[in-house]
């Protein structure tokens, strides 16, 4: 695994953590949300500019495109 790679991987795990803990859930129903709804394919295709803006922007993307893939989580 390429250093980015690595740290693309770092981010998506922050993500998913920071993602559970304002939707007040645990990191696995995280996880499995943001992998069935289409969240985790997001933030790795759009890590680049993902990554550059805060975590509270993130998660709020993120629960948009999930919505927008049929996630109920607000």
């Amino acid at each position: 695994m390429s250093n980015k790679e690595i740290t693309i991987l770092n981010y998506i795990i922050i993500c998913i953590s920071e993602f559970a803990k304002q939707k007040s859930i645990n990191r696995v129903k995280a996880y499995n949300y943001l992998k069935e709804y289409k969240g985790l394919i997001f933030l790795k295709e759009c890590y680049e500019a993902e990554h550059t803006l805060s975590l509270n922007d993130a998660i709020d993307d993120l629960t948009e495109v999930c919505q927008k893939n049929g996630g109920k989580i607000q």
